[in-house]
Parts: C-alpha cells; sequence; structure tokens
C-alpha cells in the first residue's frame, strides 16, 4: 500500500506520513544529528531540576574556580557556581526566549508578508498598505540586527521580555520578505486564479490554498532564526545587557569565565559556550533537513548508506 502524499503548488509531491519523515531523516546523520541535539538540549533544560545537581544560583565562594573532578564534574566559576548545574539549567532560559521570539516574529512578520504579497500590485488601501509594509522592513534592516537589538533592549529595560520583544522586533523583516516572495509566486498559480474567479476571498486564498505551500520554508526560517535568537540572547548576555544574574544562561556564563581562560581556568567559558554551538549548530540542521524535504530533488538523492551499498554490489551492470 502506497503512503500518502500531499501536492504542492508545483506539481511536486511532499510525503506527509510521519513515518516517511522519519525514514528521511534517520537515513541522513547529518540530518538526525541536529534533532538528537536538541532533543537533548530541552530534556535537560526540563529534567534539570529533578535531577541531583548542585545550586545553579547559590554562590560558594570557597568552591571558586575549581577544576572539573567528581565534586563538580565541569568545574566551578570564579563565584564558586557550578557549571554543570548551569549548563543544564541554561537551555530553560535561552530556548524560551528562542522559542517565544521565534513564534511571534514568524506570526506577525509571516501575516504582513502574506499580505503584502498577496496585495502587491494592486491599486487603493490594500497596494498602498504593501508598500507602506515593505518600507517599514526596509527601515528596520537598514540597521545591523544585534546593534538594532541592543538598542531596543537599552529603550525596553533589561529583563527577558524586553529581549523577547527586541528579537521579535528585529527578526519580523526576515519572515516578511519571505512569505512575501512566497506569496508572489504561489499566487500565479492556476489553482489560485481559479478560486479567485470563484469567488474565493483573500484570507480563504490564504489559507486554504497560498499558507499550506509556503509552510515548509516558513517552518525551516524558523528553525534557523531560533537559533539566531539563541546566539542574539546571549550575545546581549555577554556584554551585560540581556538575562540578569544569576539566572543561568550561556551569554552570561561565557562572559563570567572567558578572562580566566588566559589563566589557565578555561572550563567556565568551554562547557557553555559548546552547549551554545551545538544547540544553533542542532537548529540550523533542523531547518536544513525541512528544506530537503520539501524538495523532490534532495529526496531522491541517495544517501552515503545507498551510495556505499551500491558500490559494494559492484555499481551498474
Amino acid at each position: 500500500m502506497s503512503e500518502a502524499t500531499n501536492e504542492t503548488g508545483d506539481g511536486a509531491a511532499v510525503p506527509s506520513s510521519a513515518g516517511q519523515f522519519v525514514r528521511f531523516i534517520w537515513q541522513r546523520p547529518g540530518f538526525a544529528a541536529g534533532y538528537v541535539i536538541i532533543a537533548f538540549m530541552v530534556l535537560a533544560g526540563l529534567a534539570a531540576p529533578l535531577l541531583p545537581l548542585a545550586s545553579p544560583v547559590d554562590a560558594d565562594t570557597a568552591a571558586s574556580l575549581l577544576p572539573p573532578g567528581l565534586a563538580h564534574p565541569m568545574g566551578t566559576d570564579i563565584a564558586g557556581l557550578d557549571i554543570l548545574s548551569r549548563t543544564l539549567h541554561a537551555p530553560r532560559t535561552d530556548l524560551s526566549i528562542a522559542v517565544a521570539a521565534t513564534l511571534a516574529a514568524a506570526f506577525l512578520g509571516g501575516g504582513l508578508g502574506c499580505y503584502a504579497g498577496l496585495w502587491e500590485g494592486r491599486r487603493g488601501l490594500r497596494g498602498l498598505a504593501s508598500l507602506l509594509v515593505l518600507r517599514a522592513a526596509d527601515v528596520l534592516q537598514a540597521f545591523p540586527i544585534f546593534a538594532l537589538a541592543l538598542v531596543l533592549v537599552a529603550v525596553l529595560g533589561q529583563g527577558i521580555t524586553s529581549i523577547i520583544l527586541a528579537i521579535t522586533i528585529v527578526s519580523i523583516p526576515l519572515y516578511l520578505r519571505l512569505m512575501r516572495a512566497e506569496m508572489l509566486v504561489l499566487r500565479r498559480n492556476a489553482y489560485v486564479e481559479a478560486a479567485r474567479i470563484a469567488g474565493a476571498g483573500d484570507n480563504y486564498l490564504l489559507l486554504r490554498h497560498l499558507l499550506p505551500n509556503a509552510a515548509a520554508p516558513l517552518i525551516a526560517q524558523m528553525s534557523t532564526s531560533a537559533g539566531t535568537a539563541v546566539l542574539i540572547t546571549a550575545g546581549l548576555s555577554f556584554i551585560g545587557a540581556g538575562v540578569r544574574a544569576p539566572t543561568p544562561e550561556w551569554g552570561a556564563m561565557i562572559a563570567s569565565g572567558f578572562q580566566n581562560v588566559v589563566t589557565g581556568q578555561w572550563w567556565p567559558s568551554i562547557f557553555p559556550g559548546l552547549a551554545l554551538s551545538l544547540t544553533v549548530f542542532g537548529l540550523g540542521r533542523i531547518g536544513a533537513s525541512i528544506l530537503a524535504l520539501a524538495s523532490p530533488r534532495e529526496r531522491q538523492r541517495p544517501t552515503r548508506r545507498a551510495w556505499r551499498a551500491f558500490v559494494a554490489a559492484g555499481g551498474a551492470r
């Protein structure tokens, strides 16, 4: 029995069953690694309060800068805080901020981009609204992302809510441009024209025909943007404008220990830095896997395992 597939606007069949998705990822270790890493980080953040770990916020100056050992597997920082405990608690902060900001930016920016693309070229208020939205996006994109986020945090005040709002605002143009480009392509398809002739309104077209076919690039962008949000959060905390101490956060942990690296105490910065790097890498691989899954050419490309089996069998006869 053949497995179900969905038809996209360009006629390509996209796998829709969970089994096909799992098989696609399982056959590509590079993509599977991203899901394993993020799953581990999420589980670590959720389970950290339940594990028999030292307190991530209670300092012990007598245990300052202890190297990794049995009592402290990742050592302690200059304040005597346990690095392992803080590294495992940090995903609760970093990933929560990234997920909240990414969802908000995708909803706002993606929605604006959909209507901007659908209304572009029209006369009247809708065409004017599309133009104004694009010009506003141009203004936001004229500033470096991190610099704009820093200014917004300075204006809004230090705190997790301010960081989420800042990352949301700087990320909106990415989704706006992406969804506008998708709408400009998809709205030319014959089935969209047929639905419009039949009396379908803009909202019906978006929800029924356009958004389902633009879901793959949107979700892939969300995964990549979540990694960027983690980096921005860590960067703001590194310079002292992000999460307030002593809340466990990777950027703040790196900042508190990087000065000690030159004197040989490398562990306060290295371990949270590795966790941060792995998280961003994992989110990037998830985004790449979603784009690959939506591409018929990528789905048909033989995996390394299949290629090795082909070579071992003597190749084509």
